[in-house]
């Protein structure tokens, strides 16, 4: 007698949510924060400003830029959004007015996928027996989105003006409590480029150390050029 070992798929399978339309604003957000605010910081500071005029610079483009984040990820998913809607309610109208061709439609769909012509058929037809249900599953099929998980144009933008206020205040956070020195802004803003690409690596799975190098390199690079550029428009109006 022998034994059949039978293997079951695991209940507890879980995937992470990658369209809930918070992630991208939050991580361009965060990055964006910190690489613009400092380069903004270090151009002020090339040009020989004070730690005053450093401050409010730095305070100014926390606020301008967190504001111009949060309002263009609201329209940009919004518009996205409304155009996806828009995109329903006419496949919506086109089931609801030739539904036989509709239905041919989406057997041939599956067919191209693999299915046989039988199967494919009495896949359409059944699916096309109830309208919520046939709309939804050619909105999934042909227009490639959920329409029951569209992504929230208010979460993006809240999700983009918090990342974008805590990026910018990293480089600024010396000269609030009194460090005069742009050495401890340097330090503290490599430190949070070098985590920040650690941790969004770590997310999409990919080398943290690679992830924190590279988001490093790049913002020290936006930096040194707006430092060069603030030094030398100094020297040129002194």
């Amino acid at each position: 007698m022998t034994s059949v070992s039978v293997h079951t798929a695991e209940l507890h399978h879980h995937h992470r949510d990658v369209t809930g339309g918070w992630l991208r604003p939050a991580v361009f957000g965060v990055m964006d924060g910190l690489v613009s605010n400092a380069s903004l910081i270090a151009g002020v500071v090339g040009s020989g400003a004070s730690t005053h005029t450093v401050m409010i610079a730095g305070l100014a483009g926390l606020a301008a830029g967190a504001f111009s984040m949060a309002t263009g990820e609201y329209t940009s998913v919004r518009s996205q959004t409304e155009m996806t809607l828009a995109e329903i309610a006419v496949e919506r109208l086109e089931i609801a007015r030739n539904p036989e061709a509709e239905e041919r439609e989406l057997a041939a769909l599956y067919q191209s996928r693999g299915l046989t012509p039988e199967l494919a058929r009495e896949v359409a037809r059944q699916l096309h027996e109830q309208d919520e249900v046939a709309w939804r599953v050619h909105a999934r099929e042909e227009l490639g989105v959920d329409p029951d998980d569209l992504p929230s144009p208010w979460v993006a933008a809240a999700s983009s003006f918090l990342a974008f206020t805590l990026g910018a205040l990293v480089p600024l956070l010396p000269f609030l409590f009194g460090f005069g020195s742009v050495v401890a802004a340097v330090v503290l803003t490599a430190a949070g480029l070098f985590v920040t690409g650690a941790l969004v690596a770590r997310l999409t799975r990919r080398s943290p150390v690679f992830g924190g190098a590279r988001q490093l390199l790049l913002g020290a690079a936006a930096a040194a050029v707006t430092y060069g550029i603030g030094h030398l428009v100094g020297a040129a109006i002194s």
